[in-house]
């Protein structure tokens, strides 16, 4: 098991799911971010999915909030 130290170091998010993650910071829609990265909304739903698990929250404004004391996302 890793020790908490090394957990912050490694990435826990995929790039493209940090991509996604950092457009929905912007206030932008689901679909905003499926045409800006030219994907599904069912895949940008489920970068957004993945995301919300690894993290063990409920929801996307806790993942964002997590992300952000995580230090994997900036404002």
């Amino acid at each position: 098991m890793n020790k908490p130290n090394e957990y912050k170091q490694n990435q826990i998010l995929t790039k493209r799911e940090k991509e996604v993650f950092d457009i929905l910071i912007q206030d932008k829609t689901t679909k905003e971010i499926a045409a800006q990265l030219f994907i599904s909304e069912k895949t940008v739903r489920n970068h957004i999915s993945n995301a919300i698990q690894k993290l063990g929250v409920k929801g996307r404004s806790q993942a964002v909030i997590e992300l952000i004391r995580m230090g994997e996302i900036e404002l």
